[in-house]
């Protein structure tokens, strides 16, 4: 393989804010084999769902940013579009077969397919890929008001939504914006799009956008991180509390009887589409954590930045390598729970067999086994990608 163009030195602090997004990301992942439910009113359960919403925007941010330092770094727009567009179809192909096998260990095609989180990533990477041939600011703007304009869209088909979606545009508006299964003429569902591309694509281009704040002198970048986080998260409280626009009103209507504490209604905001609210209650303290590690040189962030350096790779080893230890432990906790390992997880597992359900301390005790086995591949991947520039391992 021919060796890639040079690049740019790599900024500690996004290394050190990606992996540990990569370390939550790996906690939700365990958390679906541990029969644990996706949140709900205990403030545990609730907590360590919350905890990993911050995984995806700042996984597609900062992907966004990734893709701006390598422009930065001497890829011209045309290589980089193909760059983009490239990766992208591999990530999509990745996750129809590798990512779908690793996540349910059948070969159930024909009635579960899942468009997840690297699906999006890989379509909105190949959307990025005709963007960057426009000026930086125009991008930014596409995706300012992506973000900041997308919830107008259920707003104004209002009533009219599900009548819409049942119609011959339904998969096209499933996949772009409304999620949900697709279903052939006459028959179940068996395509089901957990990430629509809209807001993700919004997303992307704004972290794009993004790498011109990130490549001034650190101090600048700090200084800038910090203003931006405070402006996005105290938009969120404002909208939040107003309930004026950007989700759903979360303050139960007069003699409605809420599901859950007040402060976690305020917090449970909708992820799928990502809602205004979600992504400005996720990328604030995203860009707050940029700031404040921005001189981060201890062990931890060490660690942390090993992760960060290479976060395809340890996405496509964390859900096979967790789904093998949920088996193990099966096996010797709970033998009769193993076939229910072979659902279709993440999106449609049976029911959760009685007895097997794990506490959050066996969950999280789990998920700190998973990150500690796989420390060594990834820095040995790392270290063998900035010494030896293989070209293919710049989509992996």
């Amino acid at each position: 393989m021919a060796a890639e163009p040079a690049t740019r030195a790599r900024i500690h602090s996004i290394d050190v804010v990606r992996g540990a997004v990569m370390v939550l990301m790996a906690l939700d992942h365990v958390r679906v084999y541990s029969g644990v439910p996706a949140g709900g009113p205990e403030a545990g359960v609730f907590l360590t769902r919350w905890v990993t919403h911050f995984c995806a925007p700042a996984f597609f941010f900062l992907a966004g940013t990734s893709a701006f330092l390598k422009g930065a770094g001497g890829v011209a727009p045309p290589g980089l579009s193909r760059w983009l567009a490239t990766r992208g179809l591999v990530l999509v192909a990745l996750e129809l077969t590798f990512l779908r096998i690793a996540w349910t260990f059948n070969l159930d095609y024909a009635h579960y397919v899942l468009a997840g989180v690297i699906w999006a990533l890989g379509w909105s990477m190949v959307t990025l890929a005709a963007l960057v041939r426009l000026p930086v600011r125009v991008i930014a703007v596409v995706g300012l008001a992506i973000v900041l304009g997308h919830h107008a869209i259920p707003m104004w088909m209002g009533a009219q939504r599900e009548a819409v979606l049942a119609g011959p545009w339904g998969p096209l508006l499933r996949v772009l914006y409304f999620g949900g299964g697709i279903a052939p003429a006459g028959g179940e569902p068996g395509f089901f799009v957990l990430y629509s591309l809209v807001p993700w694509i919004g997303v992307m281009a704004t972290g794009y956008a993004f790498g011109q704040v990130v490549t001034g002198p650190p101090a600048e970048r700090a200084t800038r991180c910090l203003r931006l986080g405070l402006a996005a998260t105290g938009a969120f409280l404002l909208l939040r509390a107003s309930q004026a626009y950007g989700d759903e009103p979360w303050v139960p209507a007069a003699g409605e009887e809420p599901w859950a504490a007040m402060w976690i209604l305020f917090l449970a905001t909708t992820k799928y589409p990502a809602s205004l609210q979600f992504l400005l209650m996720t990328l604030g303290p995203t860009l707050l954590a940029l700031a404040a590690l921005e001189r981060a040189r201890d062990r931890a962030s060490g660690w942390l930045a090993v992760f960060g350096r290479v976060p395809m790779f340890f996405y496509l080893l964390h859900i096979p390598l967790i789904h093998l230890v949920a088996l193990a432990i099966a096996t010797v906790r709970t033998p009769a729970a193993v076939p229910w390992l072979f659902g279709n997880h993440p999106l449609l597992p049976p029911p959760v067999p009685e007895g097997y359900t794990w506490s959050l301390g066996m969950l999280y005790a789990v998920t700190l086994l998973v990150v500690l086995l796989l420390y060594a591949p990834c820095r040995a991947y790392a270290k063998a990608r900035a010494e030896r520039r293989w070209g293919w391992t710049s989509y992996i």
